[in-house]
């Protein structure tokens, strides 16, 4: 039995990127420019198996990559970038659909294995996805979600500008604080 071979899957900040010219850093097989505008607000590349693949561009504000810009499951690839959450077959990175979640920006996506649920952390709300990109529910502060955020059994915990904390329960996304 040969095991099965998982490609390997990089997330890059390219906030000098220019989409359709030749005089970039990094030449990606395949461009997905999100922005309204002509120039997006975050610029992110995607590495299959060390070579350059996407570079996926977004309005809102502007995202870094981090832990949590990326995550992969069951064969689906998440990236926020921006206002944005995009999905992507994670062996060929076909763009699968893309979603706007948070009216300002996306500050990462997680996944709760236990409740198998896909959770942006946005600066204005907290949603949960399905796997086809529709927003189950989404969540909304007094404040901006600046502060910490966690996904606990019970709970998604998360504080805001200032400091309150919220308890958005998986199911339908209330706060049960």
């Amino acid at each position: 039995m040969i095991p099965a071979v998982l490609p390997q899957l990089l997330l890059v900040d390219e906030p000098t990127y220019t989409f359709g010219s030749q005089d970039n850093v990094h030449s990606y097989g395949a461009e997905l420019n999100l922005a309204k505008e002509s120039r997006p607000t975050s610029i992110h590349g995607l590495f299959l198996d060390g070579k350059p693949h996407l570079v996926i561009g977004a309005d809102g504000g502007c995202t870094g990559v981090h832990a949590h810009s990326l995550a992969v499951v069951a064969g689906r690839a998440y990236v926020a970038a921006g206002d944005q959450v995009v999905c992507l077959r994670s062996d060929t990175l076909e763009v699968l659909w893309s979603r706007g979640v948070d009216d300002a920006t996306c500050f990462g996506i997680h996944f709760s294995e236990e409740h198998q649920a896909l959770i942006s952390h946005g600066e204005l709300s907290i949603a949960r996805l399905s796997t086809e990109g529709q927003i189950a529910w989404q969540s909304y502060g007094a404040d901006i979600f600046s502060g910490s955020f966690s996904l606990r059994p019970d709970a998604i915990l998360v504080t805001d500008f200032q400091g309150r904390v919220y308890r958005f329960n998986y199911s339908d996304g209330r706060d049960d604080a």
